[in-house]
């Protein structure tokens, strides 16, 4: 066996300068082809030759049709080349036996049709296209050509009736329009009026409707016009008119300069057709109402293009209530009660689809807005009271929502119903209890003088919440408020004991407040030492000795600042030390001497910037630049301990010599 030879590897492998494309190899196939040669002309001398000349070609034709029956090609080219050859009856049985063989194939009939024709046979052509309608009368290229006949041959009868058969087969709307077109062209109008009135019971559309009218209009019918524009509703019915139909009506009125009718149309297409579909009727409503409206109405068309422009919105996305509360300011602004309460009533059955806080926020709103509604625009006070009770029922168990609870019993307050404001609070208690309806409760029980009502709201409300400072306090001011400073200072004395409070400094301050406010110094001072106790805050430090300062007790807050600077000193604070020295500074510029300031002075720390290492991004380590503060008892120290240090260093050195 032989053995392939290696496949070839080429040494250059850059691309050529020259890229071989399919082109060029057709090209250089092309130049290398050798010329066809062609049969040598005969010249025909006599009536023998032209018969075997005939007889050959026959023969030829005879043979490619046998071997190609359905190649209608084939036998027109035969019936053509006996035509040419003056044998018409020849050619004649040429297309008849096609014809027989296939009489779909339009232009076979076409070319039989060309034959008579050219040899000027109108009979047979005539005869030809009827036997054509006749087996193919949906081909219309067949009557097109059969009318163009007779009308050139000036047989006017003859072209309609050949339109008269071709409508009885219901053909397109271009056959309908051919044939009114041929009327008017022999100025016979009310034949084509005529054709018209077939044409749309033919052709039942509003594109066809709309040609009728706007060719009578064309003619100087407007009253006609007007007639085929209003039959056009009534005949095909309300739920197929569009928007075209609607612009073209009122596009008539304006010219007629009936712009009340228009005005009519736009506004009743708009009302009837879906947004969506009315886009462009928009357009032109809007157009009209700049050129011939007053202000009033073109704030009206305004006014509904908003209006759809929300529709659109809302029809592919319900749930945005943002949209809602634009749409219903608009309704608002423009719409009598009934439509208001129409869009309010849309807009709240749309429930948010999760029971999510935050699809829930605006929604509740709707709610609060109806209501409001109800009672301030609308007057109806028990639809207002519905409402609020439908906003409740449809809240799920999850959520609260104190604000639609309290604009509810403030509701039933203006009112003057306090016995079902109570209940809506109470109920508002036992179902979603929160801080805030609480805070509402016991303000409106203040308000209408119910102190004891508020005593057992507020034991209800620390119950709840007894971690809530606030609470504690507000019931403290309401006991000193009246009197009662005994139980005010019980209550103080109770919230500072709880074990956990959201803000106990607030307690703190507003006890001391409250013994200050009594003059009470004793128990303020004491209250100072307690909180000391539990926390020795800065804070806490200065505002006991600015206490001090202003019962003019200056010694006692020397020493408490005294006291404050060793024990931050120990603590080794030193920004809160620093604060505390800034404020024993201020005190002793305003009640001290030059000796005590300069024994204070000399405790003044000295502010540093150092450098520190702290863990960077990815785990490497960076410097920091920070502030520290230098102080000078603190570095004598320092250098004290050091001393020592070295004094045992070398005292360990000599001991082992």
């Amino acid at each position: 066996m032989n053995q392939l030879p290696k496949q070839f590897k080429p040494k250059n492998k850059n691309a050529a300068k020259i890229q071989i494309t399919a082109e060029h190899l057709l090209k250089e196939a092309l130049a290398h082809q050798e010329k066809q040669s062609r049969p040598p002309e005969q010249i025909i001398m006599d009536e023998d030759e032209l018969q075997e000349y005939r007889s050959r070609k026959r023969r030829n034709y005879e043979n490619a049709i046998r071997r190609t029956k359905f190649n209608m090609g084939s036998w027109v080219r035969y019936a053509q080349w006996e035509a040419s050859q003056g044998e018409l009856i020849r050619a004649r049985s040429v297309f008849e036996r096609a014809i027989s063989t296939d009489y779909t194939h339009v232009p076979l009939w076409l070319n039989y049709v060309d034959m008579e024709m050219k040899y000027k046979n109108i009979n047979d052509a005539k005869n030809v296209f009827d036997r054509a309608v006749s087996l193919l009368p949906r081909e219309n290229k067949f009557w097109y050509k059969y009318v163009y006949m007779q009308e050139l041959l000036g047989n006017v009868d003859d072209a309609r009736n050949v339109f008269k058969r071709w409508m009885e087969w219901e053909p397109d709307e271009a056959a309908w329009l051919s044939y009114i077109k041929f009327e008017i062209r022999y100025n016979e109008i009310q034949n084509a009026r005529a054709i018209y009135e077939g044409f749309i019971r033919c052709k039942p559309k509003i594109s066809t409707y709309l040609r009728y009218a706007k060719w009578e209009k064309k003619y100087g019918n407007p009253d006609s016009a007007r007639k085929i524009y209003e039959r056009t509703a009534l005949e095909l019915g309300e739920d197929i008119l569009d928007e075209s139909y609607y612009c073209a009506f009122a596009k008539f009125e304006e010219e007629q300069k009936e712009f009340d009718r228009a005005r009519a149309i736009y506004k009743y297409g708009l009302d009837h057709i879906s947004k969506k579909q009315a886009v462009q009727l928009y357009k032109e409503f809007i157009s009209f109402e700049k050129q011939n409206g007053n202000q009033t109405e073109i704030e009206e068309v305004i006014y509904s293009k908003r209006k759809f422009q929300y529709e659109d919105i809302l029809e592919s996305n319900p749930r945005d209530y943002d949209i809602w509360f634009d749409y219903i300011r608009l309704e608002e602004n423009h719409s009598d009660i009934n439509r208001i309460r129409e869009v309010y009533e849309r807009a709240v059955e749309n429930r948010p689809p999760a029971k999510e806080k935050r699809f829930w926020k605006r929604y509740i709103y709707l709610w609060i807005n109806y209501g409001l509604f109800e009672e301030l625009q609308a007057k109806e006070i028990t639809k207002a009271r519905e409402v609020y009770k439908r906003s409740i029922e449809g809240i799920p168990e999850e959520f609260s929502f104190s604000k639609i609870w309290i604009m509810y019993a403030h509701f039933e307050i203006r009112c003057k119903d306090t016995k079902a404001a109570r209940k809506v609070y109470g109920n508002a208690l036992g179902r979603a209890p929160k801080d805030k309806i609480y805070r509402e409760y016991i303000l409106t029980e203040l308000q209408l003088g119910n102190v004891n009502r508020c005593r057992i709201l507020y034991e209800k409300y620390l119950e709840f919440s007894p971690a809530n400072s606030e609470a504690w306090i507000k019931f403290a001011e309401l006991e000193q408020s009246l009197g009662e400073t005994n139980r005010a200072r019980s209550l103080f004395e109770i919230a500072i004991q709880q074990p956990l409070l959201d803000a106990p400094e607030l307690i703190w301050k507003s006890y001391i407040d409250f013994e200050n406010q009594m003059q009470n110094f004793d128990n303020v001072r004491n209250l100072y030492q307690r909180l000391l106790e539990k926390t020795e805050h800065v804070k806490v430090w200065i505002a006991y000795a600015k206490f001090e300062c202003e019962i003019d007790m200056i010694q006692n807050a020397r020493d408490i600042f005294k006291n404050a600077d060793q024990i931050l000193k120990n603590q080794s604070k030193k920004d809160e030390r620093s604060l505390l020295l800034d404020s024993w500074i201020d005190f002793e510029n305003e009640f001290g001497d030059s000796d005590s300031l300069l024994i204070v002075q000399q405790k003044l720390p000295k502010k540093i910037l150092k450098r520190r290492e702290v863990p960077g991004f990815a785990g490497n380590i960076e410097i920091e630049e920070y502030w520290d503060y230098e102080f000078p008892d603190e570095k004598e120290e320092q250098a004290n301990v050091k001393f020592l240090e070295m004094a045992k260093k070398w005292k360990e050195q000599k001991m082992k010599k």
